[in-house]
């Protein structure tokens, strides 16, 4: 039986290999895959809306089923930031994003002053979004909940993970194996949901 195709509203081949890993009885293609040059304003206020933009902003480009995503992490101790703006968090404001290990470290600098455990808390919120159709439209959103770690650890994962504490695991997200991370997460668990409301 052939496989069914979507599109993933992103070029980040990380957030590709992770997703293809949950959803192996989907193929999963990037926009530049297939010659598509997809940008999308991430214009909305919330990860809901920003995952919805996305995923409408290819389908109408496209017109083929797709599926999208917006992440990000929210720290108590900041009032909920970086929250939607997690991947642009410590970047200019109209230059290049900054490489995860500068946001990581900038994150710590401004967590400081910090010490608290609860103000140290943090959930990271994946919201994803899929268009099969004009009238088939799903969105499923989860969560992780960790702590923010002083130092970064481990050298797997990608973005905030190798500072975001797991207390369960007494590990990092970035010392988790693949397998793992994928079975806990908020991206694999909004994944997993989605699969299967996609096989139904």
């Amino acid at each position: 039986m052939n496989k069914q195709t979507l599109l993933l509203a992103t070029n980040n081949q990380h957030k590709k290999y992770e997703l293809q890993q949950i959803l192996s009885s989907i193929n999963l293609i990037t926009p530049e895959e297939i010659g598509i040059d997809f940008n999308c304003d991430e214009t909305g206020s919330t990860f809901l809306e920003n995952s919805m933009l996305k995923a409408e902003t290819l389908y109408r480009i496209a017109g083929k089923p797709v599926i999208a995503d917006d992440s990000g992490l929210c720290v108590k101790g900041l009032d909920g930031a970086p929250g939607i703006y997690s991947a642009r968090y410590g970047s200019p404001e109209n230059g290049p994003d900054i490489e995860s290990q500068e946001r990581n470290t900038y994150l710590l600098e401004n967590m400081a002053k910090l010490s608290g455990a609860a103000e140290r808390s943090a959930t990271f919120v994946c919201c994803m979004s899929a268009i099969i159709n004009d009238y088939r439209v799903y969105t499923v959103q989860e969560t992780m909940e960790g702590y923010i770690a002083d130092v970064p650890y481990g050298a797997g994962g990608f973005g905030y993970d190798p500072v975001f504490y797991l207390p369960k695991y007494s590990k990092t997200v970035a010392e988790l194996s693949d397998t793992e991370k994928n079975r806990i997460s908020h991206r694999g668990r909004a994944a997993a949901k989605l699969g299967l409301l996609l096989e139904g």
